[in-house]
């Protein structure tokens, strides 16, 4: 994520975490909360920073967790923006299922499965030297900074025990349209989150803005950084403008984690 956030970073304030369960975070994870821990842990994150209101960006998993953190938190949310989001009823395909069958035996086989990012990776680079420089250097950031492949497979089983959709539709009751942002890559290019199942939020908030981040596809926020800070920036300066227009408590920004 950090090519991201030091893009943002240039241009607003942003604050950023691990999900709560990662033992560096120093959050606070409940096992009987289960994923309402990591919609809490954005509340605490910015009461930690003394935020009242946040454009709050969550990122594929973390799409999620920034959604229901907007149903449960309308008015400390000042816009939000979901970033090649996982969809509100989303449920494990087959290959997901095959992984959480032995998360830790078969993580070889995930990680030799994730070249299938090459693609994606070498469309954000010009020539294939530089898509192959590039890819290298993604490989190294997570060799060095290694997922858990058990806690990646709690998340999604956490997912199975809670349904957003009907919390989510009733979003635009709470008194507010709230301004929402949907980010995106080239459909042929996400191999993660199909284009597709991210703009379902669509069926829920038909007034909700959508954005395409060209030759790229789930990873665009980490291969061309500027470009996503170039959408998501603009967006949350203008939602905070025209709320505060009717507000006087200050709307900062934030960003939100994604998983892995």
């Amino acid at each position: 994520m950090e090519p991201a956030i030091d893009a943002l970073a240039q241009r607003c304030r942003v604050v950023t975490f691990s999900l709560a369960d990662e033992p560096s975070c120093g959050g606070c994870f409940d096992e009987g909360d289960g994923f309402a821990s990591y919609v809490d842990q954005v509340r605490d994150a910015l009461d930690a920073a003394g935020i009242p209101a946040a454009t709050i960006c969550g990122v594929s998993y973390g799409g999620l967790i920034a959604a229901a953190f907007a149903a449960r938190y309308p008015t400390r949310t000042a816009s939000l923006v979901l970033v090649s989001a996982l969809p509100a009823g989303w449920h494990p395909n087959a290959r997901v299922r095959f992984y959480l069958r032995a998360p830790r035996l078969l993580t070889p086989v995930f990680m030799l499965a994730s070249l299938r990012m090459y693609r994606e990776i070498a469309a954000a680079n010009d020539g294939v030297a530089k898509g192959m420089s590039a890819a290298l250097r993604h490989g190294w950031r997570v060799i060095t900074h290694m997922f858990s492949p058990s806690r990646m497979a709690r998340r999604v089983q956490l997912l199975q025990r809670v349904d957003l959709r009907q919390e989510l539709a009733q979003l635009p009751g709470t008194g507010h349209q709230l301004p929402t942002l949907i980010v995106t890559g080239e459909p042929s290019l996400d191999r993660v989150v199909p284009v597709a199942a991210t703009h379902e939020y669509l069926q829920l908030w038909p007034q909700a803005s959508i954005a395409t981040i060209a030759r790229t596809g789930h990873l665009g926020l980490i291969t061309r950084p500027s470009a996503f800070a170039n959408v998501v920036v603009p967006f949350a300066e203008e939602a905070t403008r025209v709320s505060s227009k009717n507000d006087s408590r200050p709307h900062l920004h934030l960003s939100g984690r994604r998983v892995g």
